[in-house]
């Protein structure tokens, strides 16, 4: 998680009088993670974050699952999702278990008329393309391509982009997202021997309290299902914030990758891990230096794990005809491997320019309905060719 960052103005103590210039009390709000047990921020707004107008009916988002106990190896036309003008209608679920689900959005515009609040799950929301910023009560947060956007769950966020041409690869889960246990002291620090450092994190900035009144929808997801909450004070009315729990960038371009003699396996790779599962990326890097490597992946077969690879840009050595915005799933303890006449082929190549995001679940993945609409229904024959 990221360390302690504070924005904009706190008193000298948690839970004491915080005074407006009227002289008012501002109101204070712990966001806290595992009861008060664990990463937590305290915030300080011009209302009560409580005022609830009303709320609607709730919209059933659940994922429609089509193939519920996959044994073959899939790939899947990312960019053939159709854009959809609203955020929230252009998210389309296609792979999903009790952990996560994987999602895939092209938003054309940008979220003016509500906010959203993902109650069920922390996000990472991978740009594969388009450029924006995402506002929160913490300040606002620029975005750009390759960037990962960390949002923990519980935080009523809004993306504002530049353009109408987006891609989002999006990943909810169900339990926090970490940085992985092996690059971390006990201090809570990134280590020496980890691909990335605090430096590499950009956290929210221009907090810019709104002191408004009106009806302020939320759309607050638990459980799959989207209840529209009516607030009668704007969400991102926060004066100041301090805590360890905030939402933050890291760009996929400033992975430093790790390399040997022989091929480095796929742990190397981690960015982040979750209950259940791991995120791995795949940058631009030097291949193996030792004398008769061999720098494409050795034939593999994962006995604990689904392992789902997106495609972002650059050419793949082992595999034949990627797309930007394919994914691939092998399935639990089915081999996968290079692509015929590959091997060969990659005798010695220097250096890859691969870009690459991997999700390897520890339970298998269930396939939604509109993944398979988007699905290459020959990918499980194609080391045949």
């Amino acid at each position: 998680m990221p360390h302690y960052f504070s924005l904009g103005t706190i008193p000298p103590k948690r839970h004491i009088q915080f005074r407006k210039p009227d002289g008012g009390l501002y109101s204070e709000q712990l966001i806290s993670t595992e009861g008060f047990s664990d990463a937590y921020s305290t915030t300080y707004h011009i209302y009560p974050p409580t005022m609830v107008t009303s709320i609607d009916a709730p919209r059933d988002v659940k994922p429609e699952v089509a193939v519920n106990n996959n044994m073959q190896a899939r790939s899947f036309q990312g960019f053939k999702v159709k854009p959809a003008d609203d955020y929230l209608e252009s998210r389309i679920p296609v792979l999903t278990n009790s952990d996560i689900t994987i999602i895939l959005a092209a938003p054309r515009h940008s979220m003016e008329s509500y906010f959203f609040k993902n109650s069920q799950a922390s996000e990472m929301i991978f740009v594969h393309e388009g450029n924006g910023t995402l506002h929160t009560m913490y300040g606002e947060l620029p975005f750009k391509p390759g960037d990962h956007v960390m949002i923990p769950r519980g935080v009523i966020y809004q993306l504002s982009f530049d353009k109408p041409e987006n891609r989002l690869f999006i990943v909810e889960s169900y339990s926090p997202l970490r940085f992985p246990k092996k690059y971390v002291n006990k201090q809570g620090q990134l280590e020496e021997h980890a691909p990335f450092c605090e430096r590499d994190l950009r956290k929210p900035e221009k907090l810019a309290p709104r002191d408004e009144k009106g009806d302020f929808i939320v759309m607050v997801k638990k459980e799959h299902q989207l209840f529209p909450y009516h607030y009668a004070s704007h969400p991102f009315d926060v004066v100041g914030w301090d805590g360890c729990l905030y939402p933050y960038a890291f760009s996929i371009h400033d992975f430093e990758p790790i390399t040997g003699r022989i091929h480095q396996p796929p742990p190397v790779h981690q960015t982040f891990e979750g209950n259940n599962f791991v995120t791995c990326a795949f940058v631009p890097r030097l291949y193996d230096y030792h004398p008769l490597s061999i720098p494409v992946p050795y034939n593999h077969s994962n006995v604990d794990s689904d392992e789902v690879l997106y495609y972002v840009d650059g050419d793949f050595m082992s595999r034949k005809h990627v797309d930007r915005g394919q994914i691939t799933l092998h399935p639990i303890g089915i081999p996968h491997g290079p692509h015929p006449g590959t091997v060969e082929k990659s005798l010695g190549a220097k250096e890859t320019k691969e870009l690459a995001v991997m999700v390897d679940t520890f339970r298998p993945l269930h396939l939604t309905r509109q993944a398979m609409e988007i699905e290459e229904p020959d990918y499980h024959r194609s080391w045949l060719e």
